[in-house]
């Protein structure tokens, strides 16, 4: 399989080719740019409103306009940022715009942003933040002009435009509205922001009503992934409930009000485009499923029969040259360091420059060997604790040295080893907070260092705490640190010798390595394979006595440690150092130096290579013939081939000979793996492979031959390691040989490889012992090997290829994609006026059990949003086109706000922690789930439901019994006649006013918790008859006519109780207002007459001046059913619904509460509830005139400024019974969470209460409850009062715990079974479990069934179903103005459709179930618990499955601590989740993918929008329920000012 690996010609490249690299690029200046694209734009400009949309980027301007581009003008061009010629090769570069001009500019609809976000100041902007680049250790500098690469790209800064102009995109029926005047930016108005990618979207207004926002069309099903069919989204009604359930209507909510031009805003037309992006078909199609009835199982990828397999031989062990024994071997590196130290003092060993270049020292081997002496003695003797020495062989030694000073470097490590102490070298923390810091500690915490040597400049320059001492690092141990420099240390005497033993397997040093999920590790390298590598070095280099090495890299670790500082030493080498600060202020340093020093050797990362070739114009007098070889670090990183090619090209006319390039591969386990040779070593000639993306992504080399867009070009490195045996293991599982034409990871087995992670046994076994097997399972060699992370194949000659690197590895599905890779065609992505090249970062996150591609960049500071968001969208085709992968997430943040790593980079694994904890703060994000998330479960084809009739014989068969309960019977309870004597709450009070005319009903406080007003049983008989007599004069009401009542809350206990016609009403029926003197003012003030029209309003009545008198005769009504009053309220679903309530119904409920909650005059009940509708209403009003106990009324509004106000109450009047809202609840847990010592104090003691119940219309919210009852435990509040009510609209008190009874049970619930409208009890703590609370017991007089939404039949014992329910105090129907009465009939005068047919059922329109449970109640029974599920209104249908918003909202919550409240609803199909960022504003965009991955995870649900606004923006109603349509007609209306909206793609 090896044809294809030709050995490279060495002739020099076509004279055109190096034309191009040495003449800058035409970057024309923005004012030019402008200039020219007027020009170019001035014929097709009339024509832009009528051109034809098929017209795609293929069809280029011809003939002249490209010339024009082209030209280069000879004026001072703009610095950009370089591209990185690490990451740069032509074919790639042609390759990644090829590709983009196969799409057509799809219209993406860009992200909108407050204001206030842009204005994003880049951190320290004086510091050029492209000082590095993609990897961790890498740079890239700035430069006039740039490498060009084809005369094509040139004009590339116009051409997006121009594509952009001349097309309209296929999607979209509109003209384009870009046709800005010539010169100009294409304007769009502020409010329409411009969508780039294609057109902006502002002339869409008036087409895109008609065409795509049509109210009544089916809107198209995104989320299934299955293009053909699209269904309704759950149509509702604009009243009280969808009309009867299952059948479909087909108007979407509340638009039916809106004007089409008002639906063709911003956020509708946005929507639109973001469905037209989701309608293309996912890119792999998704194959067949596997749903258990059960479980939902992620889709399992399956392989694609067509996906390339290895065919070859299985590979062999490949054995290096034998080491040399001909030579003369030295028994250890400090026996030759002794040697070289007292027979050569004066030869030269290391020299040190500054950052200008200047040599500022050499350092002697005769100076070396005395002044690792004088450290090894002082570091054993003169260091004491407590009288004990410090340290004691073998101990570990920190070393802090920075990148500048390598003389002091090597002093310390040779007298480390010299006092057998083992140093662990690392970099200097800049500051208490550095990326990865904590792990470092961590090392040398585990190391159990305790002991650091620095420089005095160094030391000077550490973070100091107060003291003056250095400050300790967040998670480093405690540390002495000692200053080396000569005047610190003590002169040893002549008769002491070190005792060093540096032969065997004891440790000789440690490295450090970051690992890819950050944590950092020690690597041990023994004295003996210390030794073994400095010859095997040797012997692979040629190194001679006194040869000159120039070395760029990092002397404390890796190649720049193994051949700079030790085996150097080993062959009494001159080692030139130049510094990074150097290498930044002049990249041709090292070349100058190569030619001063006539060093023999030089040791450079590609970066250096490219970096001098930045800088090498006008020098014409460096010679590089001195060079034998150009070691090439990281050559195993297969972008560094066109580094190399590139500096050969310009440097051959300096006298570099073509074999001096030497790439090499390494790794910090197993050392140096292979090295090139050059041919007088004995090596082969150099070969390049150019290999099929694709196929490596499915770990198989295959020659690219008809796809030539994604190839992967890599050069050899070189031959293995004298002494070393290596093979290639596959990387999954056990480590059984590679075939021939297989990538793997490469093992070696020689004496020269690290030996352990230092302290972790665990991770050591896997990686430096693995044994690896032949496919029959044997071992192939006698020794173990150690793997070392690099990811390759062995070619012809026994050459090495490396494609990748094992922590640079990403597999999506069954595919493996290398950061390296993907970071390349990101750059390759012109232009490049936005994103600071080389500031790149690609990682994965794993979300839904598979690796997701996240790709974050720096952006300029000077790059508009279009432009940010362009280059976005354009990254993510190249990447799909070349790699065929999608990307997650694409965030670009502040200009030198991304970690960086000690030597400049990107440190990658703080900038994954960062992403994932949601403290990256980007200033542009683009998630997309829609097109990479391919294994979610199968969305749930709707089964044909078993009849009714089947499901009540299924459930005998299985003894289960049919879910029905009841509360007690009422007859057993009271006797008959007193009930039909208080039928009237009207002839109650007149009873009452005169059998106990003193006793008081009410009492009213204020915020101060002082009584307002009371009113007793003959005051509030008196004050009704006046406000009766009123209305029958001055209002000239007749009977039935309807009254509204208009009052603040807490004026009302007065009046509430007027006999005749006892109402509360929708305006527009009503034929008089009741109302106080200052809302009477308010009515009537200017501002109220610009809302409401004063004239159309009926005959306001002042209550609080009504004259004194005596109604003639008090109305009786004909019989108890007649009208009592209308309870209006507001549904969640945002609907103004009123029921009927009868005179019989009021009473009945009024008596139903008596019983449940044992209420006679002598109790006091404490009610801190909203008294508009609702058991509220009845509680606040009603009761006490019924019961005559007395009530304590506490007006929410007053707890706003003073929160303790109702729990004072409550422990003052020592009242058994409360009952609350869950704002109130809340309130109090927020408010008073600290305070409870001060109430203590106070007296407030809640040890009274015997039950306190929250009045709600929803599921119980048990975080809430349980988090006040524990917070209110120390108040003396038991430990089971607090409990939650249930009622709707048809019924306002279903269930409420009351006084006797069992406590309310909670039951755990499989969440993934309830979105199949299922109910499966799990044990607590489960995966996906739900706490589920009893909603309190079920009232006296109650009957309550579940029945099947669709088939209305009966359901059996916890089967999920609607509630209904059958009482006294039903309400008898909606009053609603619009007629539609008989629409709704069947919600209170359902029927079961088998079973018992005869009883008359009111439909709750909530999902819940009853479970039969072991407790007893009151009437000695087993007890049956009501669970409440939620509104069926409010649930989300998606995927085929039923979900309720609180639990999406609930994860949200949980995803970030600055997520103050969050809400969901669905518009098309998409799933919109509204964010409240309670924190700073440029936080809003840490929460997309936060959001997203956390519903993913959760519920299988792919986010479509993201929305983030200021606290308080999603509405409340009076019972604290969120109200989700208001939300989202005021989103879609543009009303919601957010700071931030992210269309998911």
């Amino acid at each position: 399989p090896f044809s294809f690996l030709t050995p490279i010609p060495w002739q020099p490249l076509p004279a055109s080719d190096s034309m191009a690299v040495s003449f800058p690029e035409c970057d024309i200046t923005q004012k030019g740019y402008e200039k020219k694209r007027a020009k170019l734009l001035a014929r097709y400009i009339p024509l832009i409103q009528g051109i034809d949309p098929s017209l795609q980027a293929e069809h280029r301007i011809p003939g002249p306009s490209q010339t024009t581009a082209a030209v280069p003008k000879q004026q001072k061009s703009r610095p950009t940022t370089s591209r990185d010629e690490r990451f740069r090769s032509d074919v790639h570069t042609e390759a990644v715009q090829a590709a983009l001009a196969k799409y057509k500019e799809r219209k993406m609809p860009m992200p909108s942003k407050r204001r206030s976000v842009l204005v994003h100041s880049s951190v320290e902007t004086y510091t050029p933040p492209d000082t590095s680049s993609a990897s961790e250790d890498e740079g890239s500098l700035r430069r006039p002009g740039r490498l060009t690469s084809t005369p094509l790209q040139s004009h590339s800064s116009v051409e997006p435009w121009l594509d952009r102009v001349i097309q309209g995109s296929s999607t979209s029926s509109s003209a384009s509205s870009t046709s800005s005047h010539p010169g100009g930016r294409p304007t769009a108005a502020p409010s329409a922001a411009a969508t780039p990618g294609a057109a902006a979207a502002t002339a869409l207004a008036g087409l895109e009503a008609h065409t795509h926002i049509d109210l009544h069309s089916a809107p198209p099903d995104v989320t299934t992934g299955l293009v053909e069919h699209s269904y309704f989204e759950r149509p509702q009604v604009a009243s009280v409930r969808s009309v009867p359930r299952g059948c479909s209507g087909s108007m979407l909510e509340t638009h039916a009000s809106l004007s089409p031009c008002e639906t063709a805003d911003r956020v509708s037309s946005k929507i639109q485009q973001l469905l037209n992006t989701l309608k293309r078909p996912k890119r792999p199609p998704l194959k067949e499923f596997f749903v258990d009835d059960f479980e939902e199982l992620l889709e399992v990828q399956q392989p694609d029969p067509n996906q390339p397999k290895p065919e070859g031989s299985e590979t062999s062990v490949l054995r290096g040259e034998p080491l040399t024994a001909g030579v003369p071997r030295p028994p250890s590196l400090l026996a030759t360091l002794q040697r070289w130290g007292t027979t050569q003092p004066k030869s030269p060993c290391l020299t040190a420059l500054d950052t200008t270049g200047k040599a500022t020292y050499t350092l002697t081997y005769g100076k070396l060997w005395s002044r690792s002496l004088k450290l090894a003695y002082t570091l054993l003797n003169k260091l004491t604790n407590k009288n004990e020495p410090l340290l004691k062989p073998g101990d570990r030694v920190a070393l802090v040295f920075p990148n500048s000073d390598p003389v002091m470097f090597m002093v310390a490590f040779y007298g480390c080893l010299l006092a057998e102490l083992v140093p662990v070298p690392i970099e200097v923390p800049l500051t208490r907070k550095d990326a990865g810091s904590q792990q470092v500690g961590f090392l040398l915490g585990s190391c159990g260092v305790s002991l650091a040597l620095t420089t005095d400049a160094c030391q000077k320059g550490l973070p100091k705490a107060q003291t003056g001492e250095v400050a300790a690092f967040k998670g480093w141990p405690p540390l002495s640190w000692l200053v080396i420099d000569g005047k610190h240390l003590a002169k040893p005497p002549k008769d002491w010798h070190p005792l060093a033993q540096d032969t065997g397997t004891g440790t000789a040093y440690i490295e450090y390595k970051t690992s890819k999920e950050g944590s950092t590790v020690g690597v041990t390298v023994s004295h003996a394979s210390l030794l073994a590598q400095c010859r095997a070095l040797t012997q692979a280099c040629g190194y001679s006595e006194a040869e000159t090495l120039t070395n760029v890299l990092d002397f404390k670790r890796d190649a720049g440690l193994w051949h700079g500082v030790l085996t150097s030493v080993m062959n009494r080498m001159h080692v030139v150092s130049v510094p990074y600060a150097l290498m930044k202020a002049n990249p041709l340093s090292w070349i100058q130096k190569v030619c001063f020093y006539k060093a023999r050797a030089a040791l450079v990362k590609s970066r250096d290579m490219h970096w001098s070739l930045l800088a090498q114009r006008g020098q014409r007098d460096v010679s590089l013939s001195s060079l034998r070889m150009l070691i090439v670090a990281d050559g195993a990183n297969p972008w560094s081939i066109s580094s190399c090619d590139a500096f050969l090209n310009v440097f051959q006319s300096r006298g570099l000979r073509p074999e001096v390039i030497c790439p090499c591969a390494s790794s910090p386990e197993a050392l140096t793996v292979a090295i090139r040779r050059p041919p007088d070593l004995g090596g082969p000639p150099p070969r390049k492979a150019v290999l099929s993306m694709n196929g490596l992504s499915y770990g198989v080399i295959r020659v690219d031959t008809e796809e030539k867009l994604s190839v992967l070009t890599v050069q050899d490195v070189g031959q293995v390691m004298p002494g070393a045996n290596v093979c290639v293991v596959k990387l999954e599982g056990t480590p059984y040989l590679c075939k021939t034409d297989e990538v793997g990871e490469i093992c070696v087995s020689s004496s020269a490889t690290g030996t352990a992670y230092y302290g972790l046994l665990g991770i050591t076994k896997n990686v430096f012992e693995t044994v690896p097997v032949t496919a029959g399972g044997s071992p192939v060699f006698d020794r173990p090997f150690t793997r070392t992370g690099l990811l390759g194949f062995i070619g012809p000659d026994n050459l090495v290829f490396i494609v990748g690197k094992l922590d640079g590895l990403m597999v999506t599905g069954v595919r493996r994609h290398n950061a390296d890779d993907v970071v390349a065609t990101a750059l390759a992505v012109e232009p490049m006026k936005f994103v600071y090249r080389g500031r790149i970062a690609v990682f994965s996150v794993t979300v839904l059990h598979d690796d997701r591609i996240v790709l974050v960049a720096e952006q300029r500071p000077d790059a508009s949003e279009e432009d940010s968001f362009q280059w976005m969208s354009r990254v993510l085709q190249a990447i799909d086109s070349i790699h065929q992968v999608g990307v997650y997430c694409l965030a670009l943040v502040p200009a030198n706000t991304l970690p960086k790593a000690p030597l400049g980079g990107i440190h990658i694994s703080e900038t994954k922690q960062r992403f994932q904890e949601g403290t990256l703060h980007p200033c542009n994000v683009l998630m997309c789930p829609h097109t990479c998330v391919t294994n979610l479960p199968k969305p749930r084809q709707k089964q044909p439901e078993v009849g009714p009739a089947s499901m009540i014989v299924g459930n005998l068969v299985a003894g289960k019994r049919i879910a029905q309960a009841s509360g007690r019977e009422l007859a057993h309870l009271e006797d008959s006649d007193q009930a039909r004597k208080f039928l009237f709450l009207a002839d109650v009070l007149q009873w009452r006013a005169h059998t106990t005319p003193d006793h008081p009903l009410f009492l009213l406080l204020n915020a101060k918790g002082t009584v307002t007003s009371t009113a007793t049983c003959v005051q509030l008989h008196k004050r009704a008859e006046r406000v009766a007599a009123a209305l029958m004069e001055k209002g000239r009401l007749s009977v039935g006519d309807h009254v509204a009542l208009v009052y603040p809350p807490g004026g009302l206990t007065a009046t509430l109780c007027c006999p005749p016609f006892w109402a509360a009403g929708g305006v527009s029926k009503s034929a008089c207002v009741l109302t106080t003197q200052a809302v009477t003012r308010l009515l009537r003030s200017k501002e109220a007459a610009a809302a409401v029209d004063i004239r159309t309003w009926p005959t306001i009545l002042d209550t609080d001046d009504i004259p004194k008198k005596k109604v003639a005769s008090i109305f009786r009504p004909p019989s108890p059913d007649v009208l009592a009053y209308l309870d209006f309220s507001v549904s969640t679903t945002g609907i103004l619904a009123g029921v009927k309530m009868s005179h019989a119904a009021t009473s009945a409920l009024c008596r139903s509460i008596k019983l449940q909650c044992e209420l006679y005059p002598s109790r006091q009940i404490a009610i801190c509830l909203d008294p508009y509708c609702g058991l509220g209403f009845a509680l606040w009003c009603l009761c006490s005139v019924y019961s005559g106990h007395q009530s304590v009324l506490v007006p929410p509004l007053e707890l706003e400024s003073n929160v303790s106000l109702w729990l004072s109450a409550v422990s003052q009047y020592k009242a058994r019974v409360t009952f609350c809202s869950y704002s109130v609840m809340e309130m109090c847990t927020k408010g008073l969470g600290a305070q409870t010592g001060v109430l203590r104090m106070k007296g407030v003691n809640l040890s009274c209460v015997r039950t306190c119940m929250v009045v709600a219309e929803e599921r119980p919210r048990i975080a809430l409850t349980q988090s006040f009852s524990k917070l209110f435990k120390d108040l003396g509040l038991p430990a089971r009062a607090v409990s939650t009510t249930f009622g709707c609209r048809v019924n306002v008190a279903i269930c409420l715990q009351g006084t006797a009874g069992p406590d309310p049970t909670t039951v755990y619930v499989d969440m993934r079974a309830l979105r199949h409208d299922r109910v499966r009890l799990v044990e607590r703590g489960s995966p996906h479990s739900l706490p589920l609370m009893e909603s309190g017991k079920i009232l006296p007089g109650v009957k309550v069934i579940i029945a099947h939404t669709e088939t209305k039949g009966p359901l059996g014992d916890s089967h999920l179903g609607e509630i209904w329910v059958s009482s006294p105090h039903n309400a008898t129907g909606y009053y609603t103005v619009y007629g539609e009465e008989a629409l709704h009939a069947d919600h209170f005068s359902a029927r079961l459709s088998f079973g018992d047919t005869q009883t008359i059922w009111a439909r709750t329109g909530y999902l819940g179930f009853l479970r039969r449970t072991e407790l007893t109640d009151a009437s000695g029974g087993r007890h049956d618990a009501l669970y409440v599920v939620g509104s069926l209104d409010e649930t989300l249908e998606l995927r085929g499955m039923r979900y309720h918003p609180i639990d999406i909202e609930t994860s949200v919550i949980r995803a970030h601590r600055s997520i103050a409240e969050c809400a969901v609803f669905t518009w098309t199909n998409l799933l919109v989740v509204v964010v409240e960022l309670d924190g700073l504003e440029q936080d809003a965009l840490d929460l997309v993918a936060l959001v997203t991955n956390v519903v993913l995870e959760e519920h299988y649900l792919v986010v479509g929008v993201v929305v983030i606004v200021d606290p308080g923006v999603i509405p409340i109603n009076s019972r604290g329920e969120k109200q989700r349509m208001h939300l989202r007609d005021g989103f879609l209306a543009d009303q919601l000012d957010p700071i931030y909206v992210a269309y998911n793609m």
